[in-house]
């Protein structure tokens, strides 16, 4: 029998904090391998900061090689400036992974809450407590951009896994 192993990217975007985390499911469950924030100034020329955020996501494609990247999907509030800049940079981060041949998924904020906290409606301190509690992590992950971005991962992860599990038992 063949053991699944899967490693995804995940990605909480923004122009300003781009949240990344990079899940992998081992022996049966989902650990933690990295997390973190992507940071621009503001201030700085918008194709500069977006060039920043490819050439971060590009180094950690990388450096994991990643089954998968999973993106959270655009929450449209009554900021349209600010989401159509969320939106620039979700872009970014599909062109690298499709520029290295990698399937990328998106999931609405309230697919990502209820896979981690088994409700959409969930707030930031709740995911992230769940996110360390799902990956044994020590101490709670911050900042909340890079708990989101593990929430990101850990919802595809768990997802993948089971997609994979079912086509193994089907082929």
């Amino acid at each position: 029998m063949r053991r699944v192993h899967v490693i995804v990217l995940g990605i909480d975007p923004g122009v300003a904090n781009t949240g990344y985390g990079v899940v992998a499911h081992q022996r049966g469950r989902v650990v933690a391998l990295d997390g973190g924030v992507i940071e621009t100034r503001a201030g700085t020329d918008a194709g500069l900061r977006l060039a920043h955020i490819h050439q971060r996501v590009c180094e950690l494609i990388d450096e994991y090689n990643p089954e998968a990247v999973a993106v959270e999907d655009l929450y449209f509030g009554s900021n349209a400036r600010s989401a159509f800049a969320v939106g620039q940079a979700r872009g970014v981060v599909i062109l690298a992974a499709g520029q290295r041949a990698i399937r990328c998924s998106s999931y609405t904020p309230q697919q990502v809450k209820t896979a981690v906290t088994g409700s959409g409606r969930a707030g930031k301190e709740q995911v992230q407590r769940m996110v360390q509690t799902l990956l044994s992590l020590p101490e709670l992950p911050t900042p909340d951009h890079a708990a989101d971005a593990l929430a990101v991962a850990i919802c595809h992860a768990n997802g993948a896994s089971l997609q994979a599990a079912m086509e193994r038992v089907t082929a």
